[in-house]
């Protein structure tokens, strides 16, 4: 059971020296995009809730 447990980090080891790991500037740049999609998404998002939160409100007090 040992043996398996060192050949696997042995094999992890190996397989991350094959990892591309992103520079600093690439790191920095997805970061931006992801943080300015959320929030693009989140406003979206919260104006459609709202336009259905009236939507349903007036078809609500209509009926």
């Amino acid at each position: 059971m040992l043996k398996k447990v060192i050949r696997f980090f042995k094999n992890v080891k190996t397989e991350m020296s094959y990892v591309s790991w992103p520079s600093k500037d690439d790191l920095k740049e997805g970061t931006t995009v992801v943080i300015i999609m959320s929030a693009v998404v989140a406003v979206f998002l919260s104006l459609v809730d709202f336009g259905f939160g009236i939507l349903i409100r007036k078809l609500l007090l209509k009926g």
